[in-house]
Parts: structure tokens; C-alpha cells; sequence
């Protein structure tokens, strides 16, 4: 049989059909009418099948515009600090903080030369609240803090800012609720055994609640809680002259704006009435706080009573909010540990303190 043609592989390359006609294909093996080539020459260009996966012309991470900064995630605000202040006092490592109390004793008689003298005296007790200690840690790893730099946040930061802000919250709980672990003596704001049990607001003509109550009702309830303060400390106490505080339920604490029909507000009443001596703090743990009912207080912040403890109603006892533990470096990274110290909120006076539920 005869050869037509012989291209060794060395000499191979694709074939140019426009440049050669149908003799030169004949040599190749290749059998095309000499009137089709030109239509299939275009035809084929046409279904040359695509290599890559079909997509967009522009990714989308390519059209995104990032805003600056990141947007973090709130929790309720803490009020602890703000109703009864902080007292730093012992240290971490301490068991209890033991404040004393003393009473003085004595009765006087008609004097007469030949009788025997009466004599004063004094008695002392000591009433102790359990420090509870609380830790908070965290562990960086090489990957992760490498990873969180690609999107300009600094794992380390946030870590410990999340440690500090995880001991705050716990402190402030046990500010207002305590801890029970079984045998210890951590009270709080709400559950200090020396408080007095709630008593109800009066009922008004439209309902208990003040969402129901006019400005006249309102008023009314604050007044019948002032004078029971200050008949309560025997007039130790007068509201208007007094510093005082009035902690009330975030759920209630708008409904202070209520006007009367001359368009005084509540918060006018309270400051032209009491001289701006009663000062108003909200916090959220005093909704529903006595069976679901929203609780409100009445307290002098200090009581001038010859008292050489400073004459603070209540005290928050605190020996540290924030110690680092510990350092740790590891192969693949670091891990620290903090901790904090409560002793919780310890009612001094009941006497100067006046709590109602109901509002």
C-alpha cells in the first residue's frame, strides 16, 4: 500500500486549515468537501470546549466595603456599684470580713445620797459575711492569635477584656442575690437577712401598679415612704435633708416621668420637695423582685449617728475586683488566670432603709 504522508513526532503541531486545502488534508487522512471547510473551520472554533469552571466576571470579595470596627455584644448594666458603693477591704486571700456592733446600756435613777449608783455599760457583737472567690481564665494559641491579626483583632485583648467583664458580672450578682454554697454567709442587696419583709403600695383608683397610677398616686406612694423613713429612725432621718437614695425597678423607673395637669413631672416633685437630696438609681434585679411583683427602696446613703464605722447604711465589701493568678508559657502558646474576692453586700442600719413591692 502506498504512503501518502509521514510527520514524525517531533514534527507534530496543530494544523492551520486555513492555509492548506484539501489536497494537503488528503495527506493527513483527513476527507472534507473543499465547499464545507470554510463554514466547519468557524463552526469549530465555536465548540472548543471550556477548560475552567464557569463563574462571575468580579468574586464578591472583591465589591464588599468593610465599616470600621466591630460591634459588641451588651449584657445589663451593673448597678451594684452605683447603688451602695465599694469598699475594698482585707485581702484575696482572707475567709471573712466581720464587722462589730455596739450597744450601749444604762438607766438613770433619782439620786440619793445613801442609794446605790447605777452603772452604764456596754455590750458588743460581731456579725460576719464569708468571702467567695471566683477565677476566670484564658489560653491563646499560636494559630488562632495569628489568624485573628488577619482581620485587625487582637485575640489576647479581647480575651482578657472577656475575663474581666465575666468577674464584673459575677460580682455584681452577688451584690444584689448573694451565694450559697451551703454554710457560708454571703448576703446581697436583696436578701440581707436584716431586712424588713415588702409591704405593698397603696392601691389607687385606677390599679396598684403605677403604669395605672396618676401623678397624685404616684407622689403619694413616694411621701408615705419618706415619712416611714424617718418615723422608722426615730427622726434621725429627714429626707430633705438627708442624702438619700431611691433604687428602683427598671421596669417602673420611666413612669417617674408622669405629669400632673400642670405639667410637673414626678422627677420635679422629687427634686423641689426633697431638695435634691434623693438621688434615683434603676437596675434591672428589682424587676419582679418580690414574687414577680417590682420592688422599690428608700435608704439614707450615710446616717450621722456617732458611729466611729464611717455611718455607710450599706457596704459592699470587696477585698480584690481583679488579680492575675498566673502566667503560663506553652509550646503552641500562653494561658493566664484571674480572679476576684466578694464578700457581697452587708445591710448595717434596717432602721434607714424602707422597701416596697408593687409598682
Amino acid at each position: 500500500m502506498k504512503q501518502r504522508s509521514y510527520i514524525s513526532a517531533r514534527n507534530m503541531k496543530p494544523l492551520d486549515y486555513s492555509k492548506i486545502g484539501q489536497d494537503g488534508l488528503d495527506l493527513v487522512g483527513i476527507n472534507i468537501p473543499e465547499k464545507y471547510l470554510g463554514t466547519m473551520m468557524s463552526a469549530m472554533d465555536s465548540l472548543e470546549p471550556s477548560i475552567t469552571s464557569g463563574s462571575i466576571t468580579t468574586p464578591i470579595q472583591f465589591l464588599q466595603a468593610w465599616m470600621p470596627g466591630f460591634v459588641k455584644i451588651v449584657t445589663a448594666s451593673r448597678k451594684i456599684d452605683d447603688l451602695v458603693g465599694i469598699q475594698t477591704i482585707g485581702s484575696w486571700e482572707d475567709e471573712e470580713v466581720v464587722q462589730g456592733s455596739m450597744e450601749l446600756s444604762g438607766t438613770s435613777v433619782p439620786y440619793g445620797d445613801y442609794t446605790n449608783i447605777p452603772y452604764s455599760s456596754w455590750n458588743t457583737n460581731f456579725e460576719r459575711r464569708s468571702i467567695i472567690r471566683f477565677e476566670e481564665g484564658m489560653r491563646i494559641g499560636s494559630l488562632e492569635e495569628a489568624r485573628a491579626a488577619k482581620m485587625r483583632v487582637n485575640a489576647a485583648d479581647a480575651k482578657r477584656e472577656s475575663s474581666a467583664l465575666a468577674l464584673e458580672i459575677q460580682r455584681n450578682r452577688i451584690g444584689f442575690y448573694g451565694y450559697n454554697n451551703g454554710s457560708n454567709r454571703t448576703y446581697g442587696f436583696l436578701n440581707d437577712p436584716a431586712l424588713s419583709a415588702y409591704s405593698s403600695v397603696a392601691s389607687g383608683v385606677g390599679g396598684v401598679h403605677w403604669y395605672q397610677k396618676t401623678f397624685l398616686e404616684i407622689t403619694a406612694d413616694l411621701r408615705e415612704m419618706a415619712s416611714s423613713l424617718r418615723t422608722q429612725s426615730g427622726d434621725i432621718i429627714d429626707v430633705a435633708s438627708t442624702e438619700t437614695t431611691l433604687a428602683i425597678a427598671t421596669a417602673a423607673v420611666d413612669y417617674l416621668t408622669v405629669t400632673s395637669d400642670f405639667g410637673v413631672s414626678v422627677y420635679d416633685w422629687i427634686s423641689k420637695t426633697f431638695n435634691g437630696k434623693m438621688r434615683i438609681i434603676s437596675a434591672p434585679e428589682l424587676n419582679g423582685a418580690n414574687g414577680g411583683a417590682n420592688a422599690i427602696y428608700l435608704y439614707a446613703d450615710k446616717v450621722d449617728d456617732t458611729s466611729t464605722d464611717g455611718g455607710m447604711v450599706f457596704a459592699q465589701m470587696v477585698p480584690t475586683k481583679f488579680q492575675v493568678i498566673g502566667v503560663q508559657k506553652l509550646a503552641k502558646g500562653y494561658e493566664e488566670d484571674y480572679s476576684n474576692a466578694t464578700a457581697g453586700v452587708m445591710l448595717k442600719r434596717p432602721w434607714a432603709v424602707i422597701r416596697r413591692s408593687g409598682i
